[in-house]
This record gives structure tokens, sequence and C-alpha cells, in this order.
């Protein structure tokens, strides 16, 4: 237990150091409440209870964890994505490889965990030690033979993964993202680093072969490494035969052997993430064929590119896009298969890495009109994280709106959208809530523009006096 609150009767706590306060500082608390054995790196002597004192209080309790969840990691095929941008999508692809090809395969990640049997609404992207082995566990009783797990950065400075051990680990791409936490790229790259040191000893590291930040920690890799690309040489590589609004086909390349996929993921990011997953899973065994059927199996991912379509005209697509590298992909994406303009409304976390404000506006400058609002503003004010953004929009670019009402911004470019216009709202993604003003509130960029569009419609079509029928977005 590393919450003194939680404690019970009987109970070992472990004192962990965070960012804001110190375990430690709740030993008297976690005794009181019943705690018996006190895992700790400075130790009290006025406590008469047992105490051990470890050097590194996060790991002992990750590998504690997994002990005593009888080493799940041991008896399950592991991959651990770890990246800036395409994590998600990597391992949505792994687990549907994994599942069509008849493997019983779970999932880590940001939108869910998935433990084979039971599907639950993810808090973190990678859960604490505890819970992690608790629900490694779970997929081994459950039988499930293989995990996709998304790996942050937090989680491995944090060693929430240290009583891991991964079969294969997958480096995406290393981008500016949460310089707030690690304070420069470097610490930033170093610590996704890490991942290597959880690989079993006969683990494989797959690198993007187009990402110089991935590639470059090839020095760090272990012995076997696979890599893939669109651009650059690599053992999986892809060449684009067409791509549209409705998906991309091309052809997937390796060790002699092709094959061509169609996937209903749109933009070449995604391919580059079909890339990494074929990568991935193809130590466990799985031919170019299967890997093919198991990305075409794939319909959408939560958020990530996600489509919201009733019948209306123009496009309108969701995407978590919460980085400057992943906005300015996903708008070149929707630029190269859209006929008019791409409207993006887009904003930027609060209490979070400031120096990337700037950079999401240049990224979303790339757009013929820009609307900024509020992402996430938490206890920061909403205009002054909006100010900072259009600090990055050059003159040279059209004048973004900015609109900090995030509902009222999704209608704005829904309105301002011709029918051959393409609109990315961008930012949250699968997120439900807003966090602002120190509440949490019920929002979902995918329900906000499918209500409006739906009202816009009947609205139409009640004018014209016409019946309707249309499809309606599902959440996945």
């Amino acid at each position: 237990m590393s919450d003194s609150r939680a404690c019970r009767p009987g109970d070992l706590f472990a004192a962990l150091r965070g960012t804001k306060c110190d375990g430690h500082a709740y030993l008297q608390q976690a005794v009181e409440q019943g705690a018996k054995v006190l895992l700790v790196e400075r130790p009290n002597p006025a406590l008469r209870v047992h105490q051990c004192v470890v050097r590194n209080s996060r790991k002992a309790y990750a590998e504690l964890c997994e002990a005593l969840a009888g080493y799940p990691s041991r008896r399950l095929g592991i991959v651990g994505v770890t990246g800036t941008n395409g994590k998600t999508t990597t391992c949505w692809l792994i687990r549907s490889i994994l599942s069509t090809a008849g493997r019983q395969a779970g999932l880590l990640g940001t939108v869910e965990y998935d433990d084979g049997l039971v599907k639950q609404i993810s808090d973190l992207t990678t859960p604490d030690a505890r819970q992690l082995s608790e629900i490694l566990g779970r997929s081994v009783r459950n039988k499930t033979t293989h995990m996709a797990m998304e790996v942050s950065s937090h989680a491995l400075v944090q060693d929430r993964v240290s009583g891991i051990q991964f079969d294969v680990t997958t480096i995406s791409n290393i981008t500016q993202d949460h310089f707030d936490f690690h304070g420069s790229y470097a610490n930033y790259k170093a610590a996704k680093q890490l991942i290597f040191s959880r690989l079993k000893p006969e683990g494989l590291a797959v690198l993007n072969a187009d990402d110089p930040g991935s590639l470059s920690c090839r020095m760090h890799a272990p012995r076997r490494v696979r890599t893939y690309g669109i651009e650059s040489p690599a053992d999986y590589m892809a060449e684009v035969l067409e791509e549209s609004l409705n998906g991309t086909r091309f052809r997937m390349s390796c060790d002699g052997d092709e094959v061509d996929v169609f996937t209903p993921l749109v933009g070449r990011h995604n391919v580059s993430n079909c890339l990494a997953a074929a990568a991935s899973v193809a130590g466990f065994g799985m031919s170019l064929e299967q890997i093919a059927w198991g990305i075409e199996s794939l319909r959408f991912v939560p958020g990530r590119l996600q489509r919201i379509d009733v019948g209306q005209m123009p496009a309108v697509f969701v995407d978590y896009a919460h980085t400057d590298d992943a906005l300015r992909r996903v708008i070149q994406a929707m630029r190269q298969l859209t006929i008019g303009r791409v409207i993006c409304v887009f904003g930027a976390g609060g209490d979070r890495d400031k120096t990337k404000r700037p950079l999401m506006g240049e990224a979303a400058s790339k757009a013929d009109l820009a609307i900024i609002t509020s992402d996430n503003p938490r206890d920061e004010d909403p205009a002054v994280i909006a100010e900072e953004i259009a600090e990055g929009i050059g003159p040279n670019a059209p004048k973004p709106i900015v609109e900090l009402d995030r509902e009222r911004a999704i209608i704005k470019a829904l309105d301002e959208a011709r029918p051959d216009d393409c609109v990315v709202i961008a930012g949250k993604g699968h997120e439900t809530v807003q966090v602002l003003a120190g509440k949490t509130i019920p929002f979902n960029d995918c329900e906000a523009a499918q209500r409006y569009l739906i009202r816009r419609r009947l609205a139409e079509h009640s004018y014209a006096g016409q019946p309707d029928h249309f499809g309606a977005y599902k959440p996945g």
C-alpha cells in the first residue's frame, strides 16, 4: 500500500518520494492505520514496527508488487511501447493483430485497461506498480497470453514498471513533451531509454528509422534490434499506394516478402504506426499476411483521427494531438487529402509544459483557419494560455480566432466549414471530461461535434420538409 490513508491492520506501507510530497512524512499515519511493515529509504526509529530500508523505495515497491502477484509479466508476451506520439494507436494495432491471429491479447494504455476479459476506462497511461501487477495477474488468470502496453516517460522515471519484464520494447519517436517534468530534451530522451533496462535478456528492441530521436537510441539498445520506416531504409518498410479520408493502402515489406495492406486509419503517420506494430509482433511468430489481416481489422482508435460522420459534409475528425509534432502531422495529413480548407480547433493544457504553447501555435498556423480554445486549463487562466499559443502564429499566417468556450469553438469551426473542407478538433481525443477552474466537468469532443451536426441536419431537413436517415457516432 502506498497511500497511508488506505492502510489497514497488517498492511505494508511503502513510503514513496513524489514530486509534490514524500511518503516518509506519513509513516506515523500509516502505523496508526494499522500498518505493520514500512518500506522506507529513511527509517523512523520512533516507530515500533518492522522497517525495511532500501535504496529506492519506488523500485523496491514495484518489484514487491510483481512478486506478490506471482510474477505475471514472466508468463505473458508483453510489448512495451513508449514515445511522444503514436503509443495508443500502435498498442491497439498490436492487440488487433494478435487477436485476429487467435492469440488472447490484452491492452494497457491511455484509453482503457483490458485484462483479456474486462475492459475499464484508464486513469493513467501506465498505472501505478500495484495496479499494474494486479491487472497483469488477472490477465494470466483470464488465460491472456499477450499484452500491449503503453509506457509513459513518467512511469519509467517513477519506477512503475521496474517489476515488469518486456519481451519487446518499441520507441515510436521522441519529440518535445513533458519538459515541465523532465526539464530538458536530454532528460526526456534518457527517460524513454530506461525502457531497455526492463527488457528480457533475449528481448527485442524496435526503433523508428524515420525519427532521429528514436533511431539514436540504438547505441543504448540491446543486441536484438528491428527497425521500421517509410522514408529511411529499415527492416520493415512501407510504400504508400493510395490515401483518402476513408483510409490508406500501402505495401509492407520485410526480408524480401511483401503484402498489400488497407487500413481504415488515415494519414501517413498511421502507416508508421502500422509498421511499428508489425515489427513489434514479428517476434511472436506472426506472418506478414497475419499482420495485414490484423491491421485491416482495426476500424478506428477512439479519439485518434476518429471520423465523426452523420452524413454531413465537410469531413470532421477528432484527434488527441496535444504536442506540436502531433498537431503538425495531423494537419499535414489532412492537407494532402482535402480539396478545400483545413480548419483546426485546438488549445494547450494548463499547469503543464509552457514552452510548447507557442510551438502548438506555430504548428496550427499550417491550417487555413486556426481556432484557439481551452483544452484542460486546470488552474491557469485560459485567456493567458491562448495568448501564449498565439505568440507562435507568425505574421504571415491567417489570423486565428480565439473562442475559449470549447463547445462554442467546435460549433464555430463547423459553421465556418464548407462542404469540401476538413475540420480537425485536436487535443483531447477520447477524453470525457474537461478540467478548468478547479472543476472537472463532463465533456467529449466527439459527442459535442456529433450533437451539433445532428441538430443542424435535423433543422435543415425539417425546414425542407424531408425525412432524414443517418448513422451516429458510438463511443468505442
